[in-house]
């Protein structure tokens, strides 16, 4: 493996010393760790327009993999597949605890590669249909060069799912790293900064602004490789939302869908971030924005996003449709059902907004749900096409109302679809493609 001037040595030193992130090999005779862009239900929705089906020789690159997370996570769900993954990464010693985690799941369907993810276009691999590249970009002194690499391996049509640092959600980590190499100034040894840190965590006082924010963050609690990475890194920088669409949709012409660890879109929409029930009007104003201009406020509205998780494909028609009927909607993620949300929306006063509280997300949102939608909640099982549904729904009707086509159904539907969506909730594929079972 040759070196490249754009891992500065530490950082390689780094992640030789203290593999990241830290796991115990053992622990995947418990437990699969899930990692939250890599649900093949949620690439197929955000990246293949819901009509992929991860068969045929699909292929996935994971740069910068680490320890395995996400790499363990992708080939489980393709276990029965003929799809490869590609593991990618500077550190021997987090190679090597991948490989132990892929051995004791007896997985066979991973290459891992010892190398710099800024060499992908001189190694020789065929190209991917998905690239995960998940805290890595953000560590390169160039981080342009990284992406230019990972896009020089992908598929035409094909997909990145992107994790960077949030600027406004670190505020405090990044004084915490400023104090750090004030009081570390000419210290060389890695245990003894560590053990610096430790001390100072303890100290902190209530006012300092790591401290205010520590619910945002919790790195630092997960050993010295969770405390190094955190507040000792040598190479780090973040990004606001208008960076990121000024980086990869103005300079790469890439489309994002942004998604939050459990929270989805939701904390990138203004009207889900204002304190419920009282943005009135200006919620509806901020509401009617474009997106990109929405993602933006709402980022500096809530301060609460610590990362940036997102797809980035090559258009916005990559993302499965709503409206049309040829798409099965599907509940994920949570053990929601139709029924059990049909109850609620048929709960609420006729004529009243439904007001639906959702502790996973912490969101509430609320929702005009017209007619006709605790009809079709209570028709949606994972199987069936919107199509299907709406006719389920008009011959329920009375004999003497009037017969509404799909498209006032759509209609009907959407600021219930769109709130379930934006806490990535509802999902939609296409009935030609594949439903995917969760690993266990």
């Amino acid at each position: 493996m040759s070196s490249n001037s754009a891992y500065l040595p530490e950082v390689r030193a780094q992640y030789e010393a203290l593999p990241y992130p830290p796991c115990d090999p053992e622990d995947d005779r418990k437990r699969l760790a899930r990692t939250w862009l890599d649900d093949l239900p949620m690439i197929n929705h955000y990246c293949f327009a819901g009509r992929q089906s991860f068969g045929e020789g699909f292929r996935v690159l994971v740069a910068g993999g680490g320890t395995g997370d996400a790499t363990i996570f992708l080939a489980e769900q393709l276990r029965s597949t003929d799809a490869r993954i590609v593991h990618v990464d500077l550190s021997e010693a987090s190679i090597a605890i991948g490989r132990r985690r892929a051995e004791i799941r007896g997985l066979d369907n991973i290459e891992w590669i010892h190398d710099s993810l800024l060499r992908l276009p001189e190694l020789g691999l065929d190209a991917f249909d998905y690239i995960n590249c998940s805290g890595v970009l953000h560590h390169l002194a160039d981080p342009d060069a990284g992406l230019r690499a990972l896009r020089s391996v992908l598929k035409p049509g094909g997909a990145l799912g992107i994790l960077v640092y949030g600027s406004y959600g670190r505020t405090g980590v990044y004084q915490m790293q400023s104090l750090m190499r004030l009081v570390n100034e000419g210290a060389d040894d890695v245990q003894r900064k560590i053990d610096t840190a430790r001390d100072m965590l303890a100290a902190l006082p209530d006012g300092n602004w790591f401290k205010r924010g520590e619910d945002l963050y919790n790195d630092h609690e997960h050993g010295d490789a969770g405390i190094y990475d955190l507040l000792l890194h040598s190479q780090d920088r973040a990004y606001t939302v208008s960076e990121l669409f000024a980086w990869f949709h103005d300079q790469h012409g890439m489309h994002l869908s942004f998604t939050d660890v459990q929270r989805g879109r939701a904390p990138y929409l203004p009207h889900l971030v204002l304190k419920p029930g009282q943005g009135g009007k200006l919620a509806e104003r901020l509401r009617a924005l474009p997106a990109r201009r929405q993602y933006e406020i709402a980022e500096l509205i809530g301060g609460s996003i610590t990362r940036h998780c997102f797809y980035a494909t090559s258009a916005a028609t990559d993302v499965a449709p709503y409206g049309d009927a040829d798409y099965v909607p599907f509940f994920f993620h949570d053990r929601l059902n139709g029924g059990m949300l049909a109850d609620i929306f048929d709960a609420a006063k006729k004529g009243k907004p439904v007001i639906l509280q959702h502790a996973p997300s912490g969101t509430v949102s609320q929702i005009d749900a017209g007619k006709f939608a605790s009809r079709v909640l209570r028709q949606i099982d994972g199987k069936r096409s919107f199509g299907e549904i709406f006719e389920i729904v008009r011959r329920a009707l009375p004999s003497y109302a009037d017969r509404p086509d799909d498209a006032t159904l759509f209609a009907d539907f959407r600021d219930t679809f769109d709130a379930l969506n934006a806490i990535d909730r509802l999902l939609l594929r296409h009935r030609t493609a594949a439903s995917l079972a969760a690993p266990a």
